[in-house]
């Protein structure tokens, strides 16, 4: 057994390297502002505007994409655009973009699209880190939601690893395994609901949740469901994810308003209608329950709608690069050279 000076001096150790850690994350933070382009791109904000307007108009369906990318994003390596980097060499070492929590995720052309605008308009000074950003919240705005001020001055990162997604919240986690998932990026219980609620946008492939209609135990029986879910509602979901490996179905996350930021997603998982493991999850503590129950209410969406914001604030700035650190990528598939 470890004498009581070694543990203390082994505790001291590791308080110091958190302090360390966050003083350098606070550090970088403050290097972000609102108007860090003011003279370098004074437009960048009316341009990436601009864009998501037409993008949304052709394809509607992605601005819960857009916002996944973003989330997919900050909590592997921090908000530096890692997750956008193509892999160079697939087999023997895939970038985060390949690896299977990544394998579907979309709008890597639009985002492209977005930063070839602004190469045009200011060369090589936005970087794609804060196209994501924008573009994360101009999405939610485009789709009904909050707006909130983002900081910007990220640098983008150099280095993607398919492995080091494993830092993403998969959707079968329980609540213990998401609260020191999200603990890890500076994120508490509040900010595990609210940012769930991101979940009012976009879809869900059958296969990240098909283990709840048909093979929840591992009996491998039509009787082996997640009890955890509402009776009724597994019955509608096996009407369209027809069996546990279907990988292609897409199943919307608030069906019938899966292209509208509200609170009605709230409302589903008071119902035990949230279709993840992670959205039932919800239930599962007090804080986060009682959040839930409230929204579930309908009467305080305006709440939701700010403490979203905030959170997004919070997640925003999660490891982020700043001044020599990285690089401005030119594009955002590949390092510069």
């Amino acid at each position: 057994m470890a004498s009581s000076r070694s543990l203390s001096s082994r505790s001291g150790t590791m308080l110091a390297g958190a302090l360390l850690l966050l003083l350098s994350t606070a550090s970088a933070v403050a290097q972000l502002d609102v108007g860090f382009y003011s003279k370098t791109c004074p437009h960048v904000e009316e341009i990436v505007r601009q864009e998501m307007l037409g993008i949304l108009k052709e394809a509607p369906t992605l601005a819960g994409p857009f916002l996944r990318l973003h989330f997919h994003d900050c909590f592997v390596r921090g908000c530096d655009a890692s997750v956008l980097i193509d892999s160079t060499d697939v087999a023997n070492s895939p970038a985060e973009k390949d690896a299977p929590p990544n394998k579907s995720l979309r709008g890597f052309g639009a985002v492209q699209r977005v930063k070839d605008r602004l190469q045009s308009a200011c060369p090589n000074t936005v970087s794609c880190a804060d196209v994501l950003a924008l573009m994360a919240r101009d999405a939610v705005v485009l789709a009904g939601g909050p707006t909130w001020p983002v900081a910007l001055g990220r640098r983008d990162g150099r280095v993607s690893i398919a492995n080091e997604t494993n830092q993403l919240p998969p959707p079968t986690s329980n609540f213990t395994r998401l609260s020191k998932m999200f603990a890890a990026k500076g994120l508490d219980a509040k900010d595990i609901v609210v940012l769930s609620g991101g979940h009012t946008l976009g879809t869900a492939r059958c296969v990240s949740f098909t283990d709840r209609l048909y093979n929840f135990t591992g009996a491998n029986n039509p009787a082996d469901v997640d009890p955890a879910l509402d009776a009724a509602y597994v019955a509608r979901l096996r009407s369209q994810c027809r069996s546990l490996a279907d990988n292609t179905t897409l199943a919307e996350m608030d069906p019938g308003s899966f292209l509208t930021f509200d609170a009605g997603y709230y409302r589903l998982v008071a119902k035990r209608r949230g279709i993840l493991h992670s959205d039932s999850a919800l239930l599962e503590h007090p804080t986060t329950r009682a959040y839930v129950e409230r929204q579930a209410t309908g009467l305080f969406a305006a709440e939701f709608f700010r403490d979203f914001a905030e959170s997004m604030v919070k997640m925003g700035n999660i490891g982020v690069l700043t001044g020599e650190q990285g690089e401005i990528r030119s594009k955002c598939y590949a390092v510069n050279k």
